[in-house]
């Protein structure tokens, strides 16, 4: 029997990248997904197309995961298409790096709204509906700068030091519901961002790695489908830091 098999994930910000590897990796472990991105283009279609080819349910919905009336309306269509959901991964993250003395009150804003905000808007949906089923699994993706902080990105470490506040309340607080929540905090991922930078850049971050390479979102997708599993079922309130020893 695969490792999901039955269970319905819920993804945001699967289009692409990281979000799209788990969404695919859930998929090969028999999971039906729902996933969201801000609009429904080609690509997301295409990852729709792909998911489908795995035997399994998949939809792709518009969402701006930033806007909280919005965020329940898309989670009530969801169970309404797929009748629970199981697993959810706070996926759907943004970054407007600066330093904090040239840091507009938009760039701010922008980023925890859709990466911080946008968590607490999906588990406020979807608590209840894990509660009435007696367990779920919440995954926030956080990040290693959320542990250790980084100089120009006040703003998305901060959302992500969040992520992980929130996941650690959720834990306890959700419990004895039997939900549980926990967070990934990749490390350097090759991913379409990272690919746009030079590869002097990137040779000097994969020095600063023991195991001298990023990783690829099939690494992150690995863990998520740890954490979403039932090979998890005791592990809750913990961050899984997926870095190559970069942050250990």
């Amino acid at each position: 029997m695969k490792l999901l098999e039955g269970k319905v994930a819920l993804v945001t910000g699967a289009g692409r990248g990281i979000g799209k590897a788990i969404a695919l990796r859930f998929a090969e472990e028999g999971a039906n997904v729902a996933f969201t991105d801000l609009v429904i283009n080609e690509a997301v279609e295409e990852t729709v197309q792909q998911l489908e080819a795995l035997g399994v349910k998949a939809k792709a919905y518009a969402s701006n995961a930033a806007l909280f009336d919005e965020t329940h309306d898309v989670v009530k269509q969801i169970v309404e298409d797929f009748g629970r959901i199981d697993v959810l991964v706070n996926n759907a993250g943004i970054t407007k790096d600066g330093l904090m003395m040239r840091m507009s009150e938009a760039q701010w804003d922008a980023v925890i709204n859709v990466n911080l905000k946008s968590a607490f808007n999906f588990i406020h949906a979807v608590t209840p509906i894990m509660a009435k089923q007696r367990g779920g699994s919440i995954i926030n993706m956080s990040s290693v700068v959320g542990v250790s902080g980084n100089a120009g990105q006040c703003n998305y470490s901060a959302s992500k030091a969040g992520m992980i506040g929130l996941a650690k309340s959720i834990a306890k607080e959700m419990g004895p519901r039997g939900i549980r929540a926990n967070c990934i905090a990749p490390g350097f991922i090759i991913t379409e961002m990272t690919n746009q930078l030079s590869q002097e850049i990137k040779d000097q971050w994969a020095q600063q790695i023991p195991m001298r390479r990023g990783g690829t979102p099939e690494d992150v997708a690995n863990v998520a489908l740890f954490l979403a599993s039932d090979l998890s079922s005791y592990v809750s309130g913990q961050v899984i830091h997926c870095c190559g020893a970069m942050n250990c």
